[in-house]
């Protein structure tokens, strides 16, 4: 085919479909396609002429020479001319080609940048934007919570059995406390659903403030506060209000997600710093640690809900999550970076102990006082048992605090200082109950699913009592949680001795936790290409055959890698055998503190006052008067009253629910009797360690002194 074919039929290769106003590149690259074709074509002619000459030849002899020479002339010259052409031609529709790419490129990376900069200024409206929604959103690096100053009461609401919707709930109870119950359980949702939309919980203001029959559960095993899972409404879409499905984006179809609702206990304001709680949280959130805080009130918060399952007492002893739990402890203590002034103020457990003692002093030498002066009484029952159980550390409370002052001594010495203790801090949770641990359930392809990271299907939660820390405080609060039971129905505050993890299960936990790299890359974060790759083990056998090193240094080697893990894990289980008493004596404080006693505030409040100061230290105490009631209009004095009467007509109904109060009080958590058995392992290891002598201690508390010698 000759150039001017070429030209005379170009224009039929041009398709007449619209795509190629779509792909303006396809007509060039049909065209080189067909160039490609001809230029063959036409290297295959220019040699038809001499094979068509030695035929000739044969046939007539040479008496044509000459006319052939010039007709192969002639044809050569035609067909240099279209080659030149044809590669002329080839060489402008491949620039034309990487033009038309180039072009491409450039416009899809000008698109990349324009979506990028508008991605980026979204970010920045959103940053700068003051309406702060609920799905913890982030500034610099912190996250901003919506905060409102209201108080949400639970004081009727908090039974395990009344918050279902009102399909699941028995209406058949008549009697007038089963009507309030009901009644406070439907304004205690109605207030909760207020206070989703005053906070903005994110999908929570589709729903409507009256009517909706949301399910509020509360969770067993939350010591310090009181623990709910909210849920919406199951017929949400029928509230809504009437509009065409087809307008719904399918976000705003789905439910929104469940809450976790935590409202404080009544005694929290004497054990927590909320304000120092938030910096923690804040903390925890760059690093995506821990549940999302979604919103605060005066006495409580909204949390993200986990798809999780609360560990039990019988989870700790598995010797896989065993394993498990103590990797994810490795990876909290140097995830997070101690704040200078955290590492100054020295050790949590008695920052804690020291905040904590002077109205630990003022409830325990109340209670005291009424035991030695044989004030018991008649049987105690529920809140009342302690009166039978004798004096809540043993002792009088003088010489328990006497001792724990000797101990903390000692403990200092054995590091050389306090300065040798302050440099082995680190950032520990501090309450690592099984209450506190969670198990996701994935679903589906998901990441935990692989071998590597199954233990970060655990997810610690409530870090209440989050801080500065030695390892050994974190290992010894573990350990004794081994020996809890807090679902058991009749002695959830025993502390059963016998339960502490043995040396061997002791051992494996800080084998794991010692062994555990956090930060190392793991499988699940590099490529598909060094994925496939073998893994390296610590074992001698999996690489003898490749290494170049003689099998009897690399036996030496692998063995000096098993004496420094075995002294590890032999310096950390010391570690947290010294610093369990610590543990024990900063748990008596807390359980004092938490404690409810009959007329016990009422009492303190009096001698404070008849002192000339102030019981709760400028915070006021559970039951004592507002000291604005002086200025109450009319109004509000009138309503209190009310509120009285009605306290006093609940009081009298209640000898006729008689039995039923009596289970619910019994029900409650027993805070004097986990502080003594507290105490009874604080002199166990007391007497363990010759910092006390039998001699010392009375009868009974030798008799009652919980002792692990390991």
């Amino acid at each position: 085919m000759s150039l001017s074919l070429l030209k005379s039929t170009g224009q039929a290769w041009v398709p007449e479909d619209s795509r190629v106003a779509r792909h303006p590149t396809l007509p060039l690259l049909r065209c080189n396609q067909l160039l490609v074709l001809e230029k063959a074509r036409a290297s295959k002619h220019r040699l038809k002429p001499f094979v068509d000459q030695v035929h000739s030849d044969q046939v007539h002899g040479h008496g044509q020479q000459k006319h052939f020479s010039h007709h192969r002339r002639q044809s050569s010259e035609l067909s240099d001319d279209d080659s030149l052409a044809l590669e002329k031609l080839e060489k402008i529709l491949s620039t034309n080609l990487q033009l038309d790419s180039d072009s491409q490129t450039v416009s899809a990376s000008r698109k990349a940048s324009l979506v990028t900069r508008k991605s980026s200024i979204r970010r920045s409206i959103r940053k700068k934007s003051t309406g702060v929604s609920s799905d913890t959103e982030y500034q610099d690096g912190d996250m901003l919570v919506p905060s409102a100053d209201v108080t949400l009461d639970n004081s009727k609401t908090l039974s395990y059995t009344g918050g279902a919707d009102s399909s699941q709930v028995d209406l058949v109870g008549s009697s007038k406390k089963s009507k309030k119950e009901r009644d406070a359980w439907v304004q205690f949702k109605n207030e909760i659903v207020r206070l989703t939309h005053t906070l903005k919980c994110k999908g929570w203001r589709r729903v409507p403030l009256e009517g909706a029959d949301i399910e509020v559960e509360r969770l067993s095993g939350a010591l310090t506060n009181a623990v709910y899972v909210v849920s919406p409404p199951k017929d949400l879409s029928q509230l809504l209000p009437n509009r065409n499905d087809s307008t719904l984006s399918l976000a705003n179809k789905r439910p929104p997600a469940k809450l976790l609702l935590r409202i404080y206990g009544p005694q929290v304001e004497h054990l927590i710093d909320r304000d120092n709680e938030l910096q923690i949280l804040r903390r925890l959130a760059r690093k995506r640690i821990g549940p999302r805080l979604l919103g605060t009130f005066a006495n409580g918060r909204f949390e993200e809900f986990f798809n999780a399952v609360t560990l039990t007492a019988k989870d700790l002893r598995n010797p896989e999550t065993s394993k498990q739990i103590a990797k994810r402890m490795r990876e909290l203590h140097e995830g997070i970076e101690l704040l200078p002034e955290e590492r100054t103020a020295g050790p949590f457990v008695w920052r804690n102990w020291d905040s904590w003692v002077g109205r630990c002093a003022e409830v325990i030498s109340w209670l005291d006082e009424k035991m030695i002066a044989g004030q018991q009484g008649t049987e105690g029952k529920g809140a009342d048992a302690w009166k039978q159980r004798g004096l809540v550390c043993g002792v009088e409370w003088p010489v328990f605090r006497k001792t724990v002052d000797r101990y903390r001594k000692w403990l200092e010495d054995q590091y050389g200082g306090s300065d040798a203790v302050k440099d082995s801090l680190v950032f520990a949770h501090n309450d690592t109950q099984y209450g506190n641990l969670l198990r996701l359930k994935p679903s589906g392809e998901s990441p935990l699913l692989m071998p590597a990271n199954e233990h970060k299907q655990l997810i610690v939660i409530d870090f209440e009592y989050a801080s500065a820390n030695v390892p050994g405080l974190e290992f010894a609060n573990h350990f004794t949680e081994w020996c809890y039971n807090y679902h058991e129905p009749s002695s959830s505050y025993a502390l059963r001795e016998r339960g502490y993890p043995r040396v061997e299960e002791q051992h494996r936990f800080l084998k794991a936790y010692v062994q555990h790299r956090p930060f190392r890359p793991s499988l699940s974060t590099q490529s598909s290409s060094t994925s496939l790759r073998p893994t390296l083990s610590h074992s001698v056998s999996s690489f003898m055959l490749d290494s170049r090193a003689p099998p009897a240094q690399l036996a030496e080697d692998e063995k000096g890698r098993e004496e420094r893990v075995e002294n590890e894990v032999r310096r950390l289980m010391h570690e947290a055998r010294i610093w369990r008493p610590a543990n024990s004596a900063m748990w008596v404080a807390w359980g004092i503190v938490q404690a409810k006693v009959e007329g016990m505030d009422e009492a303190l409040q009096a001698k404070k006052t008849a002192e000339g100061g102030d019981v709760s230290g400028g915070k006021r105490t559970s039951g004592a008067p507002e000291a604005e009631s002086s200025h109450m209009t009319p109004e509000s004095k009138n309503m209190a009253k009310d509120e009285q009467e009605n306290q006093k007509e609940e009081a009298r109904e209640a000898p006729a629910e008689g039995p039923e109060a009596e289970d619910e009080e019994e029900a409650g958590f027993d805070y004097l009797g986990y502080a003594q058995q507290r105490a009874m392992f604080f002199w166990g290891d007391m007497l363990q360690m010759g910092l006390v002598g039998k001699e010392e201690l009375p009868k009974e508390v030798r008799a009652k002194a919980k002792v692990v010698d390991y």
